[in-house]
Order: structure tokens, then C-alpha cells, then sequence
């Protein structure tokens, strides 16, 4: 089996010993993505909103440079700083996922990395 890792420019560099994504399998394997700008280390809004719609255009950036996209999504998880905001979360992340959403979990943890309120990471199919 081959593994590739895929990098763009388009999503925000890894802030630790990890790869934006790898390519095996037939699979991509995102890392899990903040809310953080691309080319900066602030984060797109200090909401669950503006963090999961970042988070998820910064994902759409690296299926891009895979050369698979967001309908090609499988699984989700996303991992939130609060429970109390899936409902936040929730209503943008439906527009990314309008119809035929993939599979997901979703549950609070203690903390995130740089404080971000929400991180989602995915595994997509290749086309």
C-alpha cells in the first residue's frame, strides 16, 4: 500500500508533528482542522459558528489538493470544547452537508489545541 501526504497552502500549516492529510487505501485521512486562517494563527471568529465554517472550508482546501472533495466525505467526528454548542455547530455544518451527510460523531472534550471551540477531522473516498 502507498502512502502519500497531501499539503496545500489553502488550509492552515500543522501545529505539531502531523500531516494536513494522508492518501492510502483508496482513502484520504484529514487531521482534525480548526477555525484558524489559512496563512495566519487566528482563528476566523471567537463563535462555534465562524470556527466549524473555517474548519470546514480549511477541509475542503486539503480534499482539494487529495483530489477528492467534500461529497466524497465518509465519516466525520468533531470535537467540541462545549456540549452546550452542538446545536451551533450543527446548523453550519448542514450546509456543507446538504443532502446525504456522511457518517459522524460528535462529543465535548476538555480542551482543543491554541483554545479552539471546535476541531473536525474526516475520512473521504477517492473518485
Amino acid at each position: 500500500m502507498t502512502r502519500e501526504v497531501i499539503t496545500t497552502p489553502n488550509a492552515p500549516a500543522a501545529v505539531g508533528p502531523y500531516s494536513q492529510a494522508i492518501k492510502a487505501g483508496g482513502l484520504v485521512f484529514v487531521s482534525g482542522q480548526l477555525g484558524l486562517v489559512p496563512g495566519t494563527k487566528e482563528f476566523a471568529g471567537d463563535t462555534v459558528a465562524a470556527q466549524t465554517e473555517q474548519a470546514l472550508k480549511n477541509m475542503s482546501a486539503i480534499l482539494d489538493a487529495a483530489g477528492t472533495g467534500m461529497a466524497q466525505i465518509v465519516k466525520v467526528t468533531v470535537l467540541l470544547a462545549d456540549i452546550a454548542t452542538f446545536g451551533e455547530m450543527n446548523g453550519v455544518y448542514s450546509t456543507f452537508f446538504p443532502a446525504d451527510p456522511p457518517a459522524r460523531a460528535a462529543f465535548a472534550v476538555k480542551d482543543l489545541p491554541v483554545g479552539g471551540l471546535v476541531e473536525i477531522e474526516a475520512i473521504a473516498a477517492l473518485p
